[in-house]
Order: structure tokens, then sequence, then C-alpha cells
């Protein structure tokens, strides 16, 4: 491993074992945001674009940096800006946190695992090639996959970095808008799970699988 490799990876360890030393996830729990929402709005009211622009700083460290707390930072999107400006916000952060794992994967570890999993990682990458955005927005679009696991995963394989982020903003769109109007109503919400119900599982799986469909409909038609 590289010098610069070595340097970015102390650093994101060093930031991550801060975060967990101080314990500083107790911030991003259910609980606290409910407690502090009045506080958090006030502040907003007063000082709009320093509130967005330190909202903003938080989620794409935190998303950055594969640390817990995204959705509760949602949630928090929605409370303190509304639906609208709420989804606008965490789509953006969301986005350019998740691209900074993935360019972080990247960089530390595809060399390492292309030199292991050489002939393995070749096969992966060219079915990345073919269908890697269909792939991408399916997952984007089902939010029982893991967040972070996707960033990183996606990182090990050649997808283009503006590939990743613009399936990305689209594909996560939807089941952001889902967390940032809860938000909006935190005070009925006792627990996380509660916020996405089977009914809304299955319509985001039949979002996920409809492009697959698609896309095979229109090529069986053109082969007739």
């Amino acid at each position: 491993m590289t010098s610069s490799r070595i340097i970015l990876l102390v650093f994101i360890a060093a930031l991550a074992g801060i975060f967990f030393y101080f314990d500083l996830g107790e911030y991003l729990t259910l609980e606290t945001l409910k407690a502090q929402q009045s506080v958090i709005e006030n502040y907003r009211v007063a000082n709009p674009t320093l509130a967005v622009a330190l909202y903003m700083l938080v989620y794409i460290a935190v998303t950055g940096l594969s640390l817990p707390g995204a959705t509760i930072l949602t949630l928090a999107g929605g409370a303190v800006f509304g639906v609208l400006w709420g989804t606008l916000i965490v789509s953006f952060a969301s986005s350019i946190g998740a691209t900074l794992a993935f360019l972080a994967a990247r960089f530390l570890f595809r060399d390492t695992v292309k030199a292991k999993f050489g002939a393995r990682l070749k096969v992966i990458d060219e079915g990345v090639a073919k269908e890697g955005g269909f792939y991408l927005f399916t997952l984007r679009l089902v939010p029982v996959f893991p967040f972070f696991m996707i960033n990183l995963l996606m990182g090990l394989t050649n997808m283009r970095i503006a590939t990743f982020y613009g399936i990305s903003q689209i594909g996560m769109l939807a089941g952001t808008a889902v967390y940032v109007n809860a938000g909006t109503q935190l005070a009925k919400i006792d627990s996380l799970a509660g916020i996405l119900s089977p009914q809304l599982l299955i319509s985001f799986v039949l979002l996920g699988i409809f492009p697959w469909l698609a896309k095979k409909t229109v090529s069986t038609i053109g082969d007739k």
C-alpha cells in the first residue's frame, strides 16, 4: 500500500475512532432528535444558510465515512427543513457522501482486490460495464439493502464516478422522500422500523425490478 493510501486510511480510521470513542452516535438517535428538535429549529430560523451548510457537512461526513446515523439525519432533514427543501438537501448530501465512500473504497482497496482476485474482478467489471447502471438503480430503489455496503462494494468495481453519482442521486430519491416526509411527523414516530410498511417495501421492490422488465421486454421485441 502506498504512503498516500496509508495516510488516507489513518485519517479515516482516526475520524471513525473519534466518533466511537466520544460516543457521538448518541446524538444521532431518534430520542435525541425528538428532544432537541425545537433547539435545532430555532437555530435554523436564526441562521438559515449556516444551518443548511452545517447539516450537509455532517451528513456528508457521516455517509462518506460509512458511519451509522444517516437514517436519523434524513428524518432530521424533514423535521427541520420540510418535505421539499429537506428532500432536496438530503438528496444531494447523501449522494455526495456516498460518492466519497465509493471513491475511498476504490482508492484504498481496489488495487489489492484486483491483485488477489484479478480474474474474478474482471468478470464482475464486465458485468458492471453491461448492467451496472440497472443493478445499482435497483439497489438504490429498494431501501432494504445497506446503504454503506453498496457504496463500498461499487467502489471496488470499474463503474464510472459520474454513473455512480447520477444513478445514486436518482435511485435514492424515492426512499429519501419517504424518510424526509416521515421526519415532518417526528412526534408521531416511536421507532425507525415503523417508517417502511410492508406495502411500501413491495412498491419499492416493484419499482426496482421495473427497469429490468422494461429492458427485457424491449430486447425480446427487438429480437422478433
